[in-house]
């Protein structure tokens, strides 16, 4: 057996369906070896997004997407697709090509320090020198990907050892790692500190991030707020963890969230942040956190708690075995009060827009779309203002609300949602994007049709970089530079030379009509709405 062949063999072992990638020489015995396999290959138009396909693919099965590129070009062009997953936590393992073994740091075609680039991007990197080491790097590297804090490993494979005969294949069973023993359990100790903290707090709330779906704890904790009494609101990434209009949700907190979420949180004397790292898009000024309340901070990796804020009580441990204990813990909670405040806090302070009617309302329109959206539906937001007016008016019932949080990386949308529609084929996909991210992403459209993965498109066209040119309004007083979008393509030319219907929206007259239309059949679908280029999120 090669070593490409065992490579294959190891995914087969650890249950990967597809693999996303771009082949070159030094990844060839690879791509020929899995000839031989049922794991399917996805060509992606640019490496990049490979790395985001593998993210829809590990968010929408809590198993780690694969992306395998080739040396040199390949390998750094699916560094930003590494470093947004690494950012969110997402689990990935991506399998780098690399020239041969005898030629490493003589400067040769193709060659690049892959591992040593990625450093800071990765939970993990391997360089494989052996071809019998193998089996026990794709065992380490699954399960480093997939535990304590999840992220991203990075493989890079020379190709000399792609073709080097393994003398004996066996895949391990299990993985004993003496320096990575991530904690799982809670402490019991502080367990009952929260305990007693919750009995006496009037104010409680608690504040979810992406963590909680990561460790796949959505059901415990909101069995936990219902059972209790308790509200919850999230951070970008923690959206979805409640349905958007559960009468104990308050909504998304930070700079572009919702201001009464902000205000619940800043008033509350008993806080715990569960799975989010308190960094400053979710909390701009954590001292305001600490300030005359109690707060808990639960998080699988240790890192982080006391990063940016100094916790209470810190609590290291899976969310899902959290509040797996939470809930053998016998105790009340009276904070019947503070809910009628926060209610009234969110019938009073909801945002006040002034739409343009000659076009499209993002914010109208957005809720439309979800709530005409299949129950189970995945939505994916890419980054600039359709993001904050996704996060904002998106209503997530019992699907998925995906996006780039941490690194914030345009053109995300159209890739993941491929990567989301491929790990789940009966479920509904839909990517938002603005007309700036949607041209980082839009040579995609190409794989959707050639591999058949029906992920229907929305693009909010205003010619402008919108989130910049927003912030331009606001600090450079209107002087714009660099965010005009003049020269984008004809969309429905566009649509037509990929073979996808397409649509248009010009203003909300036939809103409801269209959106019936885009969303009747599972097809792709490209919808182009118009929106005042002067419009603001805020």
């Amino acid at each position: 057996m090669l070593g490409a062949d065992a490579i294959i063999k190891c995914l087969e072992a650890e249950g990967v369906t597809t693999v996303f990638g771009y082949p070159g020489v030094a990844i060839c015995p690879f791509y020929n070896s899995i000839l031989e396999s049922d794991i399917r290959t996805v060509l992606i138009r640019t490496e990049q997004n490979a790395a985001h396909a593998a993210s829809g693919v590990a968010r929408m099965t809590g198993k780690p997407g694969v992306c395998a590129v080739t040396s040199g070009p390949g390998a750094t062009n699916v560094i930003t697709g590494i470093a947004t997953a690494f950012a969110d936590s997402i689990p990935l393992i991506c399998i780098t090509g690399q020239v041969n073994s005898e030629l490493l740091g003589s400067d040769v075609f193709q060659e690049a320090d892959i591992t040593g680039a990625v450093e800071s991007f990765v939970k993990y990197s391997y360089l494989v020198k052996d071809v019998n080491d193998i089996p026990r790097v794709f065992k380490e590297a699954f399960y480093i990907a997939n535990t304590g804090r999840k992220g991203p490993v990075l493989i890079d494979i020379p190709i000399d050892i792609q073709n080097a005969t393994i003398s004996k294949f066996k895949y391990p069973e299990e993985v004993s790692m003496r320096t990575y023993k991530p904690t799982i359990k809670g402490h019991a100790v502080q367990i009952k500190k929260v305990i007693r903290e919750l009995e006496k707090a009037k104010k409680p709330i608690i504040c979810a991030g992406g963590g909680v779906l990561l460790s796949e704890a959505q059901d415990e904790l909101r069995n936990f707020a219902e059972k209790h009494r308790i509200p919850v609101v999230s951070t970008m990434m923690g959206i979805g963890v409640m349905p958007t209009d559960h009468p104990l949700y308050f909504g998304m907190v930070g700079n572009n969230g919702k201001p009464y979420a902000n205000r619940a949180m800043n008033e509350s004397d008993l806080l715990i942040m569960v799975g989010a790292r308190v960094a400053d898009r979710a909390v701009s000024q954590p001292d305001l956190i600490t300030k005359d309340k109690v707060l808990v901070h639960i998080d699988v990796d240790p890192a982080e708690i006391g990063k940016n804020a100094g916790p209470t009580i810190p609590l290291v441990g899976d969310a899902k075995h959290i509040f797996e204990d939470f809930e053998k813990e016998d105790f009340s909670c009276n904070c019947g009060e503070w809910l009628k405040t926060l209610d009234s806090y969110r019938s009073n302070m909801l945002p006040k827009r002034n739409p343009n009617p000659a076009y499209v309302d993002p914010a109208v329109f957005i809720t439309k779309l979800s709530l005409a959206m299949k129950e189970d539906g995945v939505y994916v937001a890419d980054v600039g203002q359709n993001q904050i007016w996704s996060c904002g008016y998106a209503k997530v019932k019992k699907g998925k609300f995906l996006t780039s949080g941490g690194m914030g990386t345009m053109g995300y949308s159209i890739p993941a949602a491929m990567g989301a529609k491929t790990a789940c084929p009966e479920k509904q996909v839909v990517a938002v994007c603005g007309d700036g991210s949607f041209q980082m992403s839009m040579m995609e459209l190409a794989t959707m049709r050639q591999h058949n993965i029906p992920v229907k498109i929305v693009v909010l066209k205003n010619n402008y970089l919108g989130m910049v040119r927003e912030y331009q309004h606001y600090t450079y007083k209107d002087h714009y530079s660099v965010v005009d979008l003049s020269g984008s393509p004809d969309l429905e030319k566009l649509s037509a030379a990929y073979g996808i219907p397409f649509l248009r929206l010009e203003n909300m007259e036939k809103c409801d009509e269209i959106i019936d239309s885009f969303l009747k059949d599972d097809t792709s679908v490209l919808l182009e709405c118009l929106i005042d280029p002067m419009d603001l999120v805020k």
